[in-house]
């Protein structure tokens, strides 16, 4: 049993979803970061989970091309079950090294099966970037699906179109097709002219509402979402348009016909390094959407992961800290080691006025090395944070959500911790992922600075991996 998955000597980036019979098939981008023992290329590996605890890894299923083909590197697609029951794989065709034979580095490729294990590829319907709307190198990651309401097939890309500032040109491009053979390009689908390219796009109807989601590396480096109640918009961006921070990116969803899961990975950092710079791909992490009344989005963790744990605590587990010009702090317990995962909660109450307050992961008694996990009222947002910061930082920097919090109500923390990955959750609607490599300290617990606050429920549940 294992959290957050990855690869044995390997790393998972893109997860493509697809649910049937109660299993979630996760199609993902294989890497093994060692072109000289393995080649060049990434192929699809499928891994298949019922609970998201439990995985079965199946092992390569649609392989990479060779160095003068289109497809050395199987990016990132979309798989789908056509009306006569057939399964169809779109995905991208990578080739940086075609780009000085004059060829696009990118196309749109297919691929179909009948058993989503064993898969035939059929590279005569590939296709390209349109000139000369297009740029002929970002035409990528196909998300296909059925319109009910056109009786025709949609297909949604990341692309860039061929004019306007080189930084904001990236948009949802739209292909249409009735025979998912020939496509027709449209107009762009989504084309705000705020982001460099618009990854992974994903498309789905919650309620009332449709939602696009796709990923932006440009600005925030992160997954974001827009929302309309019409599939031909507009495209209104909420207030808060993200469901995680830069950490956890390339979400795409799927759903079993009664909740919707959000499937990204938790990138690594290179050299093991708090400080490491972040790396292409990492480890999966799932969120539970969330609906709000407004229609807006947030997520929330798994029950499914919540109940592989054994959680010690429950309502007699309180510490009140007080200090209104210092700071306080409680050790709640020991945390296992690395090998296995740990769930850490509680529900806080603060008084109005309180600077910050939350919980620590990974420290000592003393707390001089000590990772934390900072709610900070007056700035409505949740910070990670790790003391002493590497280069001696004033902040750390990509690592903060907004949050909406009212004085007197409790907040709730769930802390999700599994070897170098923590993902926190706070009111079961907003997430922050992120990895954790350098500080080993035996013990977790609460603090409050500049204020006071009331800690119940405190409990700490353990389950072992393999």
């Amino acid at each position: 049993m294992t959290i957050f998955y990855q690869p044995s000597s390997a790393w998972a980036a893109d997860f493509i979803p697809f649910y049937q019979d109660g299993v979630f098939h996760l199609f993902y981008l294989h890497d093994w970061r060692d072109p000289a023992h393995f080649g060049e290329g990434t192929p699809w590996y499928l891994l298949r989970t019922r609970d998201f605890i439990h995985f079965e890894e199946r092992g390569e299923v649609l392989a990479r091309g060779g160095p003068e083909e289109q497809d050395l590197y199987v990016f990132t697609g979309s798989v789908m079950q056509a009306q006569d029951g057939r399964y169809h794989i779109f995905y991208t065709g990578h080739n940086p090294h075609l780009r000085r034979a004059g060829r696009p580095e990118e196309a749109v490729m297919h691929a179909v099966s009948d058993d989503l294990l064993r898969w035939r590829k059929l590279p005569e319907h590939t296709f390209f970037a349109p000139a000369p709307d297009y740029e002929p190198h970002d035409w990528r990651d196909p998300f296909v699906f059925w319109n009910e309401e056109a009786g025709e097939y949609w297909m949604l890309l990341a692309a860039r179109l061929n004019a306007g500032p080189a930084r904001r040109r990236g948009c949802t491009a739209l292909c249409a097709s009735r025979d998912l053979i020939h496509w027709e390009a449209r107009p762009p689908f989504y084309a705000p002219g705020l982001y460099f390219t618009h990854e992974c796009p994903d498309l789905f109807r919650m309620g009332e509402w449709w939602y696009l989601v796709f990923s932006e590396f440009s600005e925030g480096s992160v997954t974001r979402y827009r929302m309309s109640r019409s599939l031909m918009g507009p495209w209104m961006a909420p207030a808060v348009d993200t469901f995680d921070c830069r950490v956890h990116y390339a979400a795409k969803t799927a759903s079993d016909g009664r909740r919707r899961f959000l499937f990204g990975w938790n990138a690594t950092r290179q050299g093991e390094k708090d400080d490491g710079a972040w790396q292409w791909g990492g480890s999966l992490v799932v969120h539970e959407l969330v609906q709000r009344p407004d229609g807006t989005l947030g997520v929330r963790m798994p029950e499914e992961i919540r109940a592989a744990f054994n959680r010690a605590g429950g309502e007699g587990d309180r510490q009140r800290l007080s200090a209104p010009g210092g700071f306080a702090v409680f050790a709640a317990g020991q945390l296992p080691e690395r090998g296995r995962a740990a769930l850490l909660e509680a529900a806080i109450t603060y008084q109005a006025g309180s600077r910050a307050l939350g919980l620590w992961v990974r420290g000592g008694a003393d707390l001089e090395q000590t990772y934390f996990l900072r709610i900070e009222p007056d700035r409505g947002r949740l910070v990670f944070d790790r003391w002493p910061r590497p280069g001696d930082q004033p902040f750390q920097v990509e690592s903060e959500r907004p949050l909406a919090l009212i004085p007197g109500q409790p907040v709730r923390m769930e802390v999700l911790v599994e070897g170098s990955v923590l993902v926190a959750y706070v009111n079961g609607e907003t997430a922050l992922s992120y990895r954790l490599y350098e500080l080993d300290g035996a013990l977790w617990g609460g603090f409050v600075q500049q204020g006071e606050a009331e800690f119940r429920e405190v409990r700490g549940g353990f389950s072992s991996t393999i």
